[in-house]
């Protein structure tokens, strides 16, 4: 897929789900015998992967559909990335937890995931529990929906010129290119045609494990793609970071 390189090239599952995890801002939440809750806003994340649902000021967490959960039953929360960049088939990735809600901090519920789900478009893999609990959020997860649009909305010309590193078999019939994704080893860039698409992973000489770093790889790549890196995009930072 794209470029290949030596070493890593791709986090793993549980570092994906742990870096969708940390971005999501709303989830689902089907309890046993409960409809399923939409929830806004009202959850967080413990460094160790336990989810906590916040409580509403009733002091129960409640969803929009009006209906509160209650402690000590099973269930499943269920996240999903959409994509930064508007796109067709926006949404990237989803993510279940399944586990017992038990009592959190200040009236919340807590959530210890004992079976972890990640769905990427058509691969469906279960992530081991444990190594769920051990792993960490990319270091770009969340700066990217920043890095995306800036690139997407600012320097759609170069986006387009990291086509030529794409094997030319796979742009046949591509009409519109955007960028997917970007973590620590790789930008994503997808290659939209009239009724499919696909999707290229670029990838660094070596890992970006900041948005710093990831300027310097940004500019390897578009220099190999016979570009000069745009000098605002080497500057970029996502709103609020110094």
């Amino acid at each position: 897929m794209g470029d290949s390189r030596t070493g890593a090239v791709a986090n793993t599952a549980a570092e994906r789900a742990r870096s969708l995890l940390a971005t999501a801002w709303s989830c689902a939440v089907t309890a046993e015998g409960r409809r399923r809750e939409e929830l806004t806003g009202a959850h967080t994340v413990t460094e160790d992967g336990r989810l906590l649902l916040l409580a509403s000021p009733d002091g129960s967490p409640t969803g929009t559909t009006g209906g509160s959960l209650g402690r000590d039953v099973p269930c499943v929360v269920e996240f999903a990335d959409p994509a930064p960049v508007p796109m067709r088939d926006r949404i990237r990735a989803r993510l279940w937890l399944s586990g017992r809600l038990s009592a959190g901090e200040a009236g919340g519920l807590l959530l210890r995931p004992t079976r972890v789900v990640l769905r990427q478009g058509s691969d469906t893999e279960p992530v081991d529990p444990d190594a769920f609990t051990r792993a960490t959020p990319d270091p770009l997860a969340t700066a990217e929906a920043g890095l995306l649009t800036h690139l997407a909305d600012c320097h759609g010309d170069a986006v387009e010129r990291l086509t030529r590193l794409v094997d030319a078999r796979r742009l046949h019939g591509a009409i519109r290119v955007r960028p997917l994704a970007v973590d620590r080893h790789a930008l994503t860039l997808r290659l939209e045609r009239l009724r499919s698409h696909e999707d290229v992973r670029l990838l660094f000489d070596r890992p970006a494990d900041d948005v710093p770093r990831l300027g310097e790889r940004m500019r390897v790549l578009l220099a190999r793609a016979g570009t000069p890196c745009p000098r605002a995009l080497h500057r970029h930072r996502p709103d609020g970071e110094a």
